[in-house]
Parts: C-alpha cells; structure tokens; sequence
C-alpha cells in the first residue's frame, strides 16, 4: 500500500552560528537536543549544512510520528510553520 505524501510546510527556525578555532558551528535551539547542530569550514557552509541537518531531522520525526507534537510544542514557543511551501534567504 502506497502511503500519501504529507502537504509540504514551512518551518522557519531561529539559527546560532559561532566560530570556533577554525571552523563555524550553527545550531537551532529548538532541535539542538535532536541532533539539529552542525559545522562548516565558513559560516556559509555550516548554514547551509544545518538547513540539511535540520530537513533530515524533521523527516525522522515525521517517519516516527513524532512531528505532530513537535509542531506544537515549537508554536507555543513561537515557530513560524507555513501549512504551504516557502523560500527563505539569509544575505
């Protein structure tokens, strides 16, 4: 049996990007505990590896069920979730 393919939203998260030494860390504190952390040579390359990280770890918890919950818990605390598709660009 195929399952249907979930509408696709819009998460929107607050992001941290530190230098440490010679490389860049990036986070989100809402999903920093699930694994939603991540590093990069520039600070360009560590957001652009955390918005992967971050894609990867919302697809795990859809696939767990997880996602429903976690959405809202994050609107309480202020998560913009878009029920439709968006583009977001940081300059």
């Amino acid at each position: 049996m195929n399952k249907a393919k979930p509408k696709m939203k819009t998460y929107i998260f607050r992001v941290k990007v530190e230098q440490d030494q010679d490389r860049w860390v990036a986070y989100s504190p809402e999903i920093k505990d699930k694994g939603g952390a991540t590093w990069g040579k520039t600070r360009e390359e560590a957001l652009k590896n955390l918005q992967e990280v971050i894609r990867l770890v919302l697809e795990d918890m859809l696939e767990c069920g997880e996602l429903p919950h976690f959405e809202s818990e994050m609107k309480k605390k202020g998560l913009t979730i878009s029920p439709k598709p968006l583009v977001s660009v940081t300059i």
